[in-house]
């Protein structure tokens, strides 16, 4: 059985504050003041829990943090992990991370000409730069904090001729079948 806690005494300005807790539109700040009034009454925490529908330990958690921190424990600390887990190698720099996307996954034995999230968490692997494989999400966390801004890869439509671009230059080749238009076949320029 674990031993029994109670708050401690409450100073008259702490029960007012928690008394105007109860009246609070903010749930967590509601909850813990019902909490830690039920224990400055003599409640134990499990009658506690019970009586207000909460885990054992949720109520363990409110009194400990009131009587730690006083009333500083009425307000909802962050939720944000305080160390947020490093997945690669100190050593791993953001020039090296750019001189791997700077060459096409094929250099890589990849069956793809375009860089996913997920094949550069594969590649980062194979390099050893991580122990293990990570979500997506985590690898793109990863990036922005090197300064990598990701953005969704864009398939375009190209040509094997090796003058392509010489006979399109950059205006649309696709005819919009607008009046007007002459020629117009997906390749072709359209006239001016």
């Amino acid at each position: 059985m674990r031993p029994r806690i109670f708050v401690r005494d409450l100073s008259e300005d702490e029960r007012t504050a928690l008394t105007a807790g109860l009246r609070s539109a903010d749930a967590f700040v509601l909850r813990r003041s019902q909490i830690l009034l039920a224990s400055a009454r003599g409640e134990t925490p499990p009658r506690i829990a019970k009586a207000l529908s909460c885990d054992e330990q949720t109520v363990r958690h409110a009194i400990h943090a009131f009587n730690r921190e006083r009333q500083e424990a009425l307000q909802a600390g962050s939720s944000r992990p305080h160390h947020l887990p490093t997945v690669l190698r100190e050593d791993v720099t953001t020039e090296m991370f750019k001189a791997v996307l700077h060459r096409p996954p094929r250099d890589f034995g990849f069956e793809t000409s375009l860089w996913t999230l997920d094949l550069l968490v594969k590649q980062c692997v194979r390099l050893g730069w991580m122990t293990r494989s990570v979500s997506i999400e985590t690898m793109r966390q990863t990036l922005l904090r090197l300064g990598i801004n990701w953005k969704r890869a864009k398939h375009w439509l190209t040509s094997p001729d090796p003058l392509y671009q010489k006979k399109n230059g950059s205006r649309p080749t696709v005819d919009l079948g607008l009046p007007g238009a002459t020629g117009g076949h997906l390749g072709h320029r359209l006239s001016r």
